[in-house]
């Protein structure tokens, strides 16, 4: 299920930490690590033998998962004047406290600075995520994805392939990220236009609309948040460095960025491909993740072994679309 393309995005709330802004990241225990065993002997097994498993290995300590050098990497980030920290990661799990017990002793084994967690033994986590003023959460569970959508959070369904932790690292310091344009950024109005009625009228359509600023989509606070972020740094030092990664071409270039302008945000980066599969341009970037409302892209981008995000958002997710 989909938001609705009217409804309007919350604005980011940082808590205040000294006066510094906080980006909070709330992640899923199987994307942060490699569970794949694990999750395999819940599907197959049961809960019972899931914990069994889990007590039985609480002290051997699991592999990087799909977004754990991502939060490494966020985690890095200082305020560059008072090198306090401006990102928070909290952990939101369907784990309970006791099978979560070896969650937190990986995280200390790696020297995480995660401190927040919430753990629903077996219920959605989602609720959480306005509690701990989330702006983005990432998770393996595609319909913890879905409500927090829903309830108006930037979320996204991570694929996690049987064996996360053979991913190839990205060592750079720098944080980059990728983004779709329509039903991730902005609203899915005018994709609902191409998948109707085409090409043509899609692009009749951004001619028409072209000094009208198209309407939210669900990533947009969380757009928001980060050049808040970057803000507190000059351009050439900055941590995060973003870029737009669409299909869209000219001329229907020319309404995403005058929206971005009446936003007051700064892309880094705007790829715009015309159709062209976006795996190669995101390696190019050196996307650290890449969110996109089709799987097709996901799919792609993953079997380039790049983190990537789905967003069940829009039109495109929609049966019978």
């Amino acid at each position: 299920m989909s938001n609705s393309s009217s409804k309007t995005s919350p604005t980011p709330n940082f808590p205040n930490y000294d006066n510094n802004p906080v980006l909070v990241i709330a992640v899923s225990s199987r994307t942060l690590f490699d569970l794949s065993q694990e999750h395999e002997i819940f599907l197959k097994e049961g809960v019972d033998k899931y914990r069994a498993y889990q007590l039985a290995h609480e002290n051997e300590i699991l592999k990087p998962g799909i977004a754990f050098d991502l939060v490494q990497k966020l985690l890095n980030i200082k305020h560059p004047k008072t090198q306090q920290p401006l990102v928070e990661v909290v952990l939101v799990s369907r784990n309970n406290g006791d099978t979560g017990l070896r969650i937190f002793n990986s995280i200390a084994h790696y020297d995480l600075a995660i401190e927040r967690a919430a753990f629903s033994n077996g219920k959605s986590p989602f609720a959480y995520l306005k509690a701990f003023g989330a702006h983005l959460f990432l998770s393996a569970h595609n319909k913890d994805v879905e409500l927090a959508l829903q309830a108006g959070f930037a979320a996204a369904h991570l694929l996690t392939p049987k064996h996360e932790s053979d991913k190839p690292r990205n060592n750079q310091s720098q944080v980059r990220i990728a983004f779709d344009g329509d039903a991730v950024l902005f609203s899915d109005d005018s994709e609902k236009i191409y998948k109707q009625e085409g090409l043509e009228a899609f692009r009749e359509n951004e001619r028409n609309k072209a000094q009208e600023p198209l309407s939210d989509g669900p990533f947009k606070p969380f757009l928001t948040a980060l050049h808040q972020l970057q803000s507190l740094f000059t351009v050439d030092q900055t941590p995060i460095r973003t870029a737009l990664v669409t299909a869209r071409s000219a001329p229907s270039h020319k309404r995403v960025i005058l929206t971005l302008r009446k936003w007051g945000i700064r892309l880094d980066e705007a790829l715009f491909l015309g159709g062209l599969d976006k795996a190669e341009f995101l390696k190019a970037f050196k996307a650290d993740i890449f969110f996109d409302d089709q799987l097709i892209h996901i799919k792609s981008a993953s079997d380039s072994h790049l983190t990537s995000g789905h967003v069940p958002n829009g039109i495109a997710n929609k049966l019978n679309i």
